[in-house]
């Protein structure tokens, strides 16, 4: 399952949901809003994306990362929108046999997220400055 969102990430729901009686595994990985970027203070993010070519992209990487590893079930969420330090701005939740298996499917799936979703970010310092940073940079 693949989800843009502009509401906070549920992430207690996500590893709820991603449980399953026939896997012993449940991988949850959450990317945040940090403070420092190299040695500029960031004070927020705002994220941007053209929904359907993020979502087809999003179900590419799902199907892949299925066709990888034995999956049983998954989440790929994106907030878009204004974020502060500290809020939740990507999730990745995979349920899987064992825990090998979770933890690689979970890291392939947020590695190829980052590398080609076109969703855009743009950085906000604390000098007042802004930057985008694009996909994959």
């Amino acid at each position: 399952m693949i989800r843009l969102t502009r509401a906070a990430i549920d992430y207690l729901a996500l590893t709820e949901e991603v449980r399953r009686g026939d896997c012993g595994a449940v991988v949850l990985f959450l990317g945040t809003v940090r403070e420092l970027t190299g040695e500029r203070v960031t004070v927020a993010l705002d994220y941007d994306a053209y929904p359907a070519m993020a979502e087809k992209k999003m179900a590419e990487i799902e199907a892949e990362t299925r066709k990888r590893w034995p999956v049983g079930a998954m989440i790929l969420e994106h907030r878009l929108g204004h974020l502060e330090v500290g809020d939740i701005s990507v999730a990745v939740a995979v349920s899987c046999p064992h825990r090998v298996e979770a933890f690689e499917a979970c890291r392939y799936a947020i590695d190829r997220l980052k590398e080609l979703v076109p969703i855009w970010k743009k950085e906000n310092w604390a000098d007042g400055s802004t930057e985008w940073v694009h996909p994959g940079a």
